[in-house]
C-alpha cells in the first residue's frame, strides 16, 4: 500500500474522530443547558416546633439558600465554649430515607458544625459546662432519585471516555433537599442565636451519589457552615465574603484528628476515601463510618 494513501487514510480517521467528539460535546452542552434551565430543586422552610422561640427571626438568604435568622451579636460574640447537642430528625421529616440514613445525615450536620466552631469557639463534651449549647432539627430531607442520579454519573462520564474535557451538569431530574431549624442558647436557657434553613440540591454544585439520602448528606455540610458562620461571626453568613479555613479544619476535611476532642464524639470525615467515592457515584453510607457506636 502506498505510504503517502495510508497516512492519508489515517489522517482522515483521526479528524472524524475528532469531529464526533466535538458534536458529542456540543450535544451534551446543549442538552445540559436546556435542561439546567430548571435544574435546581426547591426546599420549604419549615418549622418544627424545636426552638424556645421564633420571634424576631428576618429572611437572610444565599444565592441557593434561604433562611430566617436572629442572633444577639454581642452575646454570641462573647461565648467562648459551646457543646453541641446531637442533631434529631423530625419523626415525618423522611420517610424514605432509612433510620440508618438518618443518622447519617444527622452525625454529618453535627461532625460538620463542630470542625467548624473549632474556628473560633473550644468546643466541650456533653457533660460539660458551655457558654452556648447547639440544638439542631432536621426537618424535612426530601429523596434522592437513585436511578436519576445514577443516570447523571453515567452522562457525566461519557465525554471523559472520549477524552474531551467536559464539566456536564447533573441532570436537574429526581433532586433532593434538606430543611433544618438550629439555635444556640445559654446556660439560663435564652436563646441567643436561632435559623430556620432550606436548601435544594442543583444541577451544579452537588454531585449527584446513587443513594436517597446522597443530596441530604451532602447539603447538612451547607447548613453546618452557614449556621456555624453565623455563631463565629455573629452575622448573618450570607452575602460575606468567604475566609480562608484554618490548617486545622483543612485537615480534619481530610480525615484527620479534629481540633478539640469533643468532636471525636461524632466520628472523622472520610477524607479522600469519601472524596473518591463520592466523585464515582457511590452511596455515602459506603465511605462514612458515621460516629462511633458508643457516642450517642
Amino acid at each position: 500500500m502506498d505510504v503517502g494513501v495510508g497516512r492519508s487514510s489515517a489522517v482522515g480517521a483521526q479528524r472524524r474522530r475528532a469531529l464526533d467528539a466535538q458534536r458529542v460535546l456540543v450535544l451534551s452542552r446543549g442538552v445540559a443547558i436546556a435542561l439546567c434551565l430548571s435544574g435546581c430543586a426547591s426546599s420549604p422552610l419549615m418549622k418544627g416546633g424545636s426552638l424556645s422561640s421564633y420571634d424576631n427571626m428576618t429572611p437572610s438568604d444565599g444565592v441557593l439558600a434561604k433562611s430566617l435568622v436572629h442572633v444577639n451579636k454581642a452575646d454570641v460574640l462573647a461565648a467562648k465554649t459551646v457543646r453541641i447537642v446531637p442533631a434529631a430528625f423530625l419523626p415525618a421529616a423522611s420517610p424514605k430515607l432509612s433510620n440508618e440514613q438518618r443518622k447519617l445525615v444527622a452525625n454529618a450536620v453535627d461532625r460538620a458544625l463542630c470542625v467548624g466552631l473549632s474556628e473560633r469557639f473550644r468546643v466541650v463534651g456533653a457533660d460539660q459546662p458551655a457558654d452556648l449549647t447547639t440544638r439542631v432539627l432536621v426537618t424535612q430531607a426530601a429523596p434522592t432519585n437513585e436511578v436519576a442520579a445514577g443516570a447523571s454519573k453515567v452522562v457525566s462520564i461519557v465525554p471523559a471516555a472520549l477524552g474531551v474535557p467536559a464539566a456536564v451538569p447533573r441532570l436537574p431530574i429526581g433532586l433532593g433537599g434538606l430543611s433544618l431549624e438550629a439555635e444556640a442558647i445559654d446556660p439560663a436557657g435564652r436563646q441567643q442565636a436561632a435559623m430556620i434553613w432550606a436548601r435544594g440540591a442543583n444541577s451544579f454544585t452537588n454531585s449527584p451519589t446513587v443513594s436517597t439520602a446522597g443530596d441530604a448528606y451532602d447539603l447538612a455540610g451547607s447548613f453546618a457552615g452557614d449556621f456555624g458562620q453565623l455563631l463565629v461571626t455573629g452575622e448573618s453568613p450570607f452575602g460575606k465574603t468567604v475566609s480562608l479555613p484554618s490548617f486545622s479544619k483543612i485537615g480534619s476535611s481530610f480525615g484527620g484528628k479534629p481540633k478539640y476532642e469533643a468532636c471525636e464524639a461524632f466520628g472523622r470525615d472520610p477524607g479522600v476515601v469519601g472524596m473518591v467515592a463520592g466523585g464515582l457515584g457511590l452511596p455515602p453510607e459506603w465511605s462514612d463510618k458515621g460516629a462511633p457506636a458508643n457516642s450517642r
